[in-house]
């Protein structure tokens, strides 16, 4: 096999293993809360921390770990994130207190941040044409699959075993990522030019995020009016302008160089919006079949199959499609399914209908695998080459922070309605959210790219050369 083909299937394998991992770790944990409790003798107001502490780190590490990663070299980073995520799962699972567990998942999530910031940029600089799209693609459903299937996996796997294996399974699947990226995958030349470190915009960047994750959290479990969420939320309002204002100067943080500057604001805003619809609402969705038709945690993971199976399905035909159509007409469409899917979805929540729910699922789930495949395409297509790991960690960091926005704020709708029942209540957020998805296909029509440059080109003959210089 040419070194340049088994590069790129080793760089596709080790990447998706690892995105696999990362998202999982996010969801899994959820359905051992209890075990977790009852073995460490944590109680509901400090459980939730286990889930968080990991998300918080995760979601604002991402944005600094991608720019790193294009100084350091895209090879390095990510090994380097998988061996601390390895290391502090071992740590979650022996963990002898629920603040050992606590202060291990955050150190799990900064690993996880550091692998997954140049995920996509590794997959960039390994392919290109055609196979460049498909492997976005690709990686793109199997880590959405991962997110949808975590709380089924973490049930089964704590009923057959106990929750420290949710954790131990990562130990060995770490070490050989880690151990395989470092023999297959050739290291990269550091960048040709010294490059200033934003180091204000960093802290900028970092604490902005901290300020937004905190509104919204504690607007969620507090109330929109409580004084923490107001502090928060004010907190939010000065730090956003003067972050932003920082990232007007060279060599900034989110500095595109010669890069599409629409493009890749549009692709990073919609990634955002679509991990707000689509994630954001399976959580009431999830709720209002446990409410209605679901008889334990293993019975709601069959009746999501329509959505998993679909967005399964769907994902084999991105590349295609994108080949054909274009971004644009890709993930405008893409969002033109999820909104008809989310209103079928409302019209079976409120008449009590399962099979048109399942039809709705389907159609969310069809019109979420088409959005992101394309959108990562566009993202690490539009900038500089060494601008990639940039591209990569702001991309991935708009998905956790729009589920947790969309979680946030479909999650006072739900409860605003909630006394009326579960039905009307997920009837309005699926309505609310049918509306952000019109939004969303119209931007993608105005923002994104109709063609991208080599859409149509098969691999380049130069792909031996662009996979010897991984970063």
């Amino acid at each position: 096999m040419p070194r340049s083909e088994a590069t790129r299937r080793w760089a596709f394998a080790l990447v998706s293993v690892s995105g696999v991992m990362l998202t999982l770790d996010v969801t899994v944990i959820n359905v051992a809360l209890p075990a977790i409790g009852a073995q460490l003798q944590a109680g509901p107001d400090v459980l939730p921390w286990t889930v968080s502490a990991y998300s918080l780190a995760f979601g604002t590490l991402l944005l600094t770990a991608g720019t790193w990663s294009d100084a350091a070299g895209h090879r390095t980073v990510f090994a380097v994130g998988m061996a601390v995520f390895t290391l502090a799962s071992l740590g979650c699972a022996t963990a002898p207190t629920i603040g050992v567990l606590i202060g291990a998942r955050a150190v799990q999530g900064a690993g996880g941040a550091l692998a997954f910031a140049p995920a996509i940029a590794l997959l960039a600089t390994t392919h290109n044409g055609r196979s460049r799209s498909s492997a976005m693609a690709s990686f793109a459903a199997l880590s959405s699959l991962a997110g949808a299937l975590g709380p089924v996996i973490g049930g089964g796997v704590v009923a057959a075993l106990d929750w420290q294996w949710i954790f131990l399974v990562n130990v060995p699947v770490g070490a050989f990522v880690v151990l395989a990226t470092v023999a297959t995958l050739p290291p990269g030349a550091r960048p040709s030019g010294p490059r200033r470190t934003d180091v204000s915009g960093t802290a900028l960047g970092v604490a902005t995020l901290l300020a937004l994750h905190a509104a919204l959290t504690t607007g969620s479990s507090l109330g929109w009016t409580s004084l923490p969420t107001v502090a928060a939320s004010g907190l939010l309002c000065v730090l956003l302008p003067a972050f932003a204002r920082s990232q007007r100067r060279p060599d900034a943080m989110f500095d595109v160089g010669a890069g599409d500057r629409a493009a890749f604001a549009g692709a990073a805003t919609l990634m955002f919006t679509g991990r707000m619809v689509s994630l954001g609402t399976l959580v009431y969705l999830t709720l209002w079949l446990q409410e209605t038709v679901a008889s334990s945690p293993l019975h709601t993971g069959i009746l999501l199959l329509p959505l998993t199976g679909s967005l399964a399905v769907a994902g084999t035909m991105v590349s295609a499609a994108q080949a054909r159509l274009g971004p644009a007409t890709v993930v405008a469409g893409g969002f033109v399914l999820q909104g008809s899917g989310l209103s079928t979805t409302a019209i079976a929540a409120s008449a009590g209908g399962l099979p048109l729910s399942c039809a709705g699922m389907a159609l969310l789930g069809a019109g979420t695998a088409l959005i992101f495949p394309p959108l990562l395409t566009v993202t690490v297509t539009v900038v500089p080459s060494e601008r990639t790991g940039m591209a990569s960690g702001l991309t991935n960091a708009c998905s956790p922070l729009g589920t947790a926005t969309g979680v946030a704020a479909f999650g006072a709708l739900f409860t605003a309605l909630d006394g009326s029942g579960a039905g009307t209540a997920l009837t309005g957020v699926c309505l609310a959210a049918t509306t952000i998805c019109l939004a969303g296909a119209v931007l993608a029509h105005r923002l994104l790219p109709a063609e991208l440059p080599g859409q149509h080109a098969p691999d380049q003959p130069d792909d031996r050369r662009r996979s010897s210089q991984i970063r």
